[in-house]
């Protein structure tokens, strides 16, 4: 086994050597074949029948860059070296070669054609020992060239098969890849609009902050200090989701234009809207359980919206896919992250779905996660059920946040 992937290597890297050994190693079987006592009709091998031998088997070296050519050459060669008086079976070996490569690289009509004259050939051999062996000649021939052909043939079919194959395999490589980077594309658009909002609410603040400020510079220095310290927080806010977005976006200008004329924008929803997003999935029948880990703080408000964002999304996955049963959505507030963990112990991710209806909600949960440097694993779990990880890092000024009144780490 190990031989013949070595030689199939071979074979496939360097073809022309390949058809040479295999063409040596034929002419050194004939040879060694010659060598033995032939029947009483034919001669035996001399100088003149070693060159022969050799120059049929030579011819081998192209079959695969000329099939018919090869075994038309051979065969005329084959008849004169059994013409001269030495033994067929001497030469068979490489008849079956030649005709074995014409069955494989060319259409059937030919390869007839090709056994048909190999048969012949063959037929002519056996009849040199005398019409007493004509039955069997023509038996062997029709038998062997017969067989050779059928197993060319199917290799010819597999290679074609093989060939379709791999341009359907390749077709749908990039039909997948298209409808990836068209909803990427769709959702970069949809987290512009959603990051438009937040950033125009963190304006407005900054605008009214700014205002007061000046309003009470003079009069009330405390009330100032404080509104310029919002809009100090507020401003880094929204600098530091600029940066995200800027980092991974790029859409033109009328996308994040505002809404039409007559249509308002509602707040973006976040964590504090969670109860509302989970009473309308278990009135769908879903139970659904929350559990904090830690000590809750406000985000960041495209963090927030993120995170909001992937917990509706894994519910409605949830109403959908996962067939009656509970889900469980824990928030779990560390230092320097926050994590999202939305299970279900319902009947998993379907690997027979279509990409096209289960990739694209887990591809945009995803680029939300990478809008904000976080990350989004998804997988089924091992007793049953499916089961997403967000994980979102948080800036320090949140990680240092405390409840009110308890001060600061």
């Amino acid at each position: 086994m190990r031989a013949v992937a070595h030689l199939r290597q071979l074979s496939d890297r360097h073809p022309l050597l390949a058809d040479v050994a295999l063409a040596g190693a034929t002419a050194a079987v004939s040879l060694v074949l010659g060598r033995q006592d032939p029947p009483e009709q034919f001669r035996g091998l001399d100088g003149v029948g070693y060159a022969l031998t050799c120059l049929v088997n030579a011819t081998l070296v192209a079959r695969r860059r000329a099939p018919s050519s090869v075994l038309l050459l051979y065969c005329t060669l084959w008849v004169g070296y059994i013409a001269a008086g030495y033994w067929p079976v001497v030469n068979s070996a490489g008849a079956l070669l030649a005709l074995y490569t014409v069955a494989a690289h060319r259409p059937s009509r030919i390869s007839v054609i090709a056994a048909v004259v190999v048969a012949t050939v063959w037929l002519y051999g056996g009849l040199a020992l005398g019409t007493g062996f004509a039955w069997a000649a023509l038996a062997q021939s029709v038998v062997w060239t017969a067989v050779v052909w059928h197993f060319g043939n199917r290799a010819q079919q597999l290679a074609e098969r093989n060939r379709r194959l791999a341009v359907l395999a390749e077709r749908l490589r990039r039909d997948r890849e298209e409808r990836a980077l068209r909803a990427v594309t769709e959702e970069r658009v949809h987290i512009a609009r959603e990051l438009h909002d937040v950033v125009a609410h963190h304006m407005s603040v900054i605008s009214v902050q700014a205002g007061l400020a000046r309003y009470v510079l003079e009069s009330d220095p405390v009330t100032s200090r404080t509104a310029l310290e919002t809009v100090l927080r507020t401003s880094g806010e929204a600098l530091r989701e600029m940066r995200r977005v800027l980092a991974v976006l790029h859409v033109d200008a009328d996308e994040v234009d505002g809404a039409p004329d007559g249509e308002t924008y509602q707040p973006s929803p976040g964590i504090d809207r969670l109860d509302e997003l989970v009473e309308r999935v278990r009135g769908a029948g879903v139970p659904v359980e929350v559990v904090v880990v830690g000590v809750p703080r406000p985000l960041a408000a495209g963090l927030d919206l993120c995170a909001y964002r992937v917990i509706q999304e894994c519910l409605t996955n949830v109403l959908r896919h996962a067939g009656p049963t509970c889900a469980t959505v824990t928030l779990h507030y560390v230092a320097d992250r926050f994590v999202v963990r939305v299970s279900d112990a319902g009947r998993g991710m379907a690997e027979s779905q279509d990409d096209a209806k289960r990739g694209h909600g887990l591809i945009g949960m995803r680029e939300r996660a990478r809008v904000y440097g976080g990350t989004l694993v998804t997988g089924s779990r091992p007793h049953g059920g499916f089961e997403v990880l967000l994980t979102l890092p948080t800036p320090a000024a949140e990680a240092e946040w405390t409840e009110p009144g308890k001060g600061r780490a």
